[in-house]
């Protein structure tokens, strides 16, 4: 096993249901094991197991779909290692890679490349004490923040972080509605009533597939 091997629970071809490049056919490689327990957490069978990898053959699958997008998530990628290589080995080939991240681990070492999605996890994802809000002043512009709503207390929040970190000067803001936990469409209204500059986003491949792995 060579020091930049990846333990990897899936690799599959799908809609990308989330952020910027939603609807997009798109490659995802997800790496296994995750620091977090997020109660809402949807991909709790990547927390384990897996497949020990080498990035040449992540790389040779990958190629098989016919796609320039890639997203590399988890579980949380960056627990490992390697995943820092993976990452640019992909933007060395061209690829638009999107990283989804939890905001807990240092992203100060990610290729600039990559477009970040990080969350801030809000209080009722029982994670907020994990926000490292120090990898806010290495984001850009084309990267996202994610807040996974949950209730009221979560969306004012959110607010909150947005305004106190001046986060609509540094990228674009997702609010998203937790499955079975936040109403969506009372999301949306709360939106438009306070006119907030962010991006209004479901998990498409829900809608579709539901919770399907691997989709």
């Amino acid at each position: 096993m060579k020091s930049d091997d990846l333990r990897i629970s899936e690799i599959f071809y799908s809609l990308q249901g989330e952020s910027r490049s939603v609807g997009i056919p798109t490659v995802f490689i997800r790496l296994t094991g995750c620091p977090l327990r997020c109660q809402y957490c949807d991909t709790s069978y990547a927390f384990s197991g897996g497949e020990m990898r080498s990035l040449a053959s992540i790389i040779d699958q990958v190629a098989q779909y016919n796609t320039r997008y890639i997203t590399v998530t988890g579980g949380e990628p960056l627990a490992q290692r390697g995943c820092l290589e993976l990452l640019k080995q992909l933007a060395d080939k061209n690829y638009s890679v999107s990283l989804e991240t939890s905001g807990a681990i240092d992203v100060s070492s990610v290729d600039v490349r990559i477009d970040k999605v990080m969350d801030l996890k809000t209080p009722a994802s029982a994670e907020e004490h994990r926000n490292r809000y120090n990898n806010l002043q290495y984001l850009n512009s084309k990267d996202q923040i994610k807040f996974v709503i949950c209730n009221a207390e979560d969306y004012a929040w959110s607010k909150a972080k947005m305004a106190e970190h001046e986060l609509t000067q540094k990228c674009e803001i997702l609010f998203s509605p937790s499955l079975g936990q936040q109403d969506p469409t009372e999301l949306a209204e709360w939106i438009l009533a306070d006119q907030l500059p962010v991006r209004f986003q479901v998990q498409l491949h829900k809608f579709l597939w539901g919770d399907v792995a691997g989709k």
